[in-house]
């Protein structure tokens, strides 16, 4: 169960980083020939677009869907840590 663990826990930290990635080539340049930028918009979309269509949009032209989802990432990893410890 531990291994289980580890790999949630893992996975969870791993997509938080790719978040991470996309946001800082957003602050950048979106250059979609950038085949980083392209490998995290393929993994990240999936979970971030429900968020963003869930979320209202104001006007002011903020994503906060990478922020939630990443601390939702975090809690899973932290609780899953805990729920079955090593």
């Amino acid at each position: 169960m531990a291994l289980i663990a580890q790999a949630v826990n893992l996975l969870c930290y791993a997509m938080v980083i790719l978040i991470f990635i996309r946001v800082a080539f957003t602050w950048i340049s979106r250059d979609y020939g950038n085949p980083i930028y392209r490998f995290t918009y393929r993994l990240t979309e999936p979970i971030l677009r429900p968020v963003r269509n869930l979320l209202p949009s104001g006007g002011l032209g903020l994503d906060f869907s990478p922020m939630i989802v990443s601390f939702a990432l975090l809690l899973i990893g932290q609780f899953v840590s805990q729920l079955l410890p090593a």
